[in-house]
């Protein structure tokens, strides 16, 4: 089982020198970023405890931590959290917040119904074959009541079928309705991604817990490997962010985004 892990974080360690640069700090990654946190800074407040799962360079982790949430964040990249630890240490190091090596599938190491809430940010999830079980083991890492707030890669990004469609290259527009997912390249790595429905993610995380509202992230910002046409185009990009808070939560257009991002309530009711 421990080969398997170390196995699966190896795609992510190719990442993790370079994902600050790339994504982070990019104009894209800002600009989808900023619409997450919105939602991160409602559903989690001063003296809460948190737990991050797929936490990667502690982006997310840091932002809350500064606005007084203390943060238990995981990822099974050794390197994405060392990354998160040297970060820390240099740009927070009095925050709140822990970076722990633990890969999603062994969340049953962490004690039971100690956290205000939890969060994934960015897609960690869609590399995961078996959500049902996630969502069985944050059950019992969560109180009653808690939001769970979710970030995964879209099954319709309007921009990706748009872009990759006046193109001509039908493969790549419509490569993420796939319900068998694809094999994405990470470097000289390679990873299976799938791309739940929201329906079928509101089924897997249900009865536990009870989907509240989900909104797009990214519907008017493009994806980030389109990064260069962001440069090209600041001003426009600009417009796309007022667009996506204005626009995101629209129920015709929130299944369009980049991304899509759920907020879920944990139910009182069942553990098992």
């Amino acid at each position: 089982m421990a080969d398997l892990h170390m196995h699966a974080a190896a795609p992510f360690d190719v990442l993790a020198d370079t994902y600050d640069e790339v994504f982070t700090r990019s104009l894209i990654g800002q600009a989808q970023r900023a619409q997450v946190w919105r939602v991160l800074a409602q559903a989690f407040s001063n003296g809460q405890r948190v737990l991050e799962i797929n936490c990667g360079t502690g982006e997310d982790a840091l932002f809350l931590a500064r606005r007084a949430v203390s943060v238990l964040a995981c990822d099974s990249s050794p390197r994405m959290i060392s990354t998160a630890r040297s970060r820390k240490s240099t740009e927070a190091p009095g925050a709140k917040v822990e970076f722990r090596l633990l890969p999603t599938e062994q969340l049953n190491q962490l004690p039971r119904e100690q956290f205000d809430g939890a969060f994934s940010n960015f897609g960690g999830l869609n590399c995961v074959e078996d959500l049902r079980n996630v969502a069985a083991e944050l059950a019992m890492l969560l109180k009653p009541g808690a939001s769970l707030v979710l970030c995964l890669a879209n099954r319709f990004c309007a921009w990706e079928m748009l872009w990759y469609g006046a193109q001509g290259n039908k493969e790549k527009a419509f490569r993420r309705v796939r319900r068998d997912g694809i094999e994405a390249s990470l470097g000289s790595a390679r990873v299976h991604v799938w791309y739940p429905a929201v329906s079928d993610l509101a089924s897997t995380f249900a009865p536990w817990f009870r989907l509240k509202s989900h909104r797009g992230i990214g519907v008017c910002v493009p994806p980030s490997y389109l990064e260069h046409w962001a440069q090209q185009h600041t001003s426009l990009l600009r417009i796309c962010e007022k667009l996506d808070r204005a626009i995101a939560a629209w129920i015709t257009l929130r299944s369009l985004g980049d991304h899509v991002l759920l907020h879920f309530e944990r139910d009182g009711g069942a553990t098992t």
